[in-house]
């Protein structure tokens, strides 16, 4: 049997990208995600990360030991000042990379789903940079708009739900057999524990994840994606 990753999270290894941009800066592909909070902790370097709400926009240094998180709908770009390492820690059992990611490409693009899929792709470093060059494209306008009062925010969200709407059946799947099945097991063993029935503790054992393999070209930078599929006990 598979054990899953605690809390039914994902993890991943990310060195973000050091390619230079358009404004001057280092960095990934700005991006949000619909139904997935994200969490960062800093593990060495220094950058940034800039966030796009209807608070505004801000930007929030990260330095080794930081730990910062956000929630559904906060656009994000990372920005790497000197060699920033990050390990991200995803909801819904790695979600993020796995579907819930909305580039901020121009309008234009979120408005053609065929095309905005075949911007989305990045299996070099090439198409990668091309992606995010075109999602940042799309993230100054949108910034620009919003600072100028603009509605353009809700724009944005609108046009990113409905390039997801036929995959929210498969993210419920997800949820379901993760996060959700996680907490009810809590349920149960509080409820056991409280009857005095210690079966779960018997069960007791140590697992490891491995990394799928190669790095691949993340949406912020190189990842070292581990499946929690791949948990094993060493006595396996």
């Amino acid at each position: 049997m598979v054990t899953p990753f605690p809390g039914g999270i994902g993890i991943s290894g990310l060195r973000v990208y050091d390619w230079p941009t358009v404004d001057g800066l280092c960095g990934g592909s700005p991006h949000v995600h619909l139904t997935c909070a994200e969490c960062y902790f800093v593990v060495g370097g220094e950058g940034r990360v800039q966030t796009l709400t209807h608070r505004g926009f801000a930007e929030t240094p990260l330095r080794e030991g930081t730990v910062a998180w956000f929630t559904p709908g906060t656009i994000h770009r990372l920005v790497n000042d000197d060699g920033l390492r990050i390990i991200v820690l995803m909801q819904n059992s790695g979600l993020p990379e796995a579907g819930d990611a909305v580039f901020t490409f121009p309008p234009a693009v979120l408005a053609d789903a065929p095309n905005y899929s075949a911007q989305a792709q990045a299996g070099d470093e090439e198409s990668a940079r091309r992606r995010r060059d075109l999602a940042l494209e799309g993230f100054l306008e949108l910034r620009r708009r919003v600072e100028a009062g603009e509605d353009a925010l809700d724009e944005f969200y609108r046009s990113a739900v409905r390039l997801k709407q036929d995959v929210l059946d498969a993210w419920e799947k997800r949820w379901r057999a993760g996060a959700l099945a996680s907490a009810e097991r809590t349920g149960v063993q509080l409820d056991r524990l409280r009857d005095g029935d210690i079966g779960h503790l018997a069960e007791a054992d140590i697992h490891v994840m491995r990394s799928e393999g190669p790095q691949r070209f993340g949406m912020c930078g190189r990842l070292d994606v581990h499946d929690p599929a791949e948990g094993r006990s060493p006595h396996d």
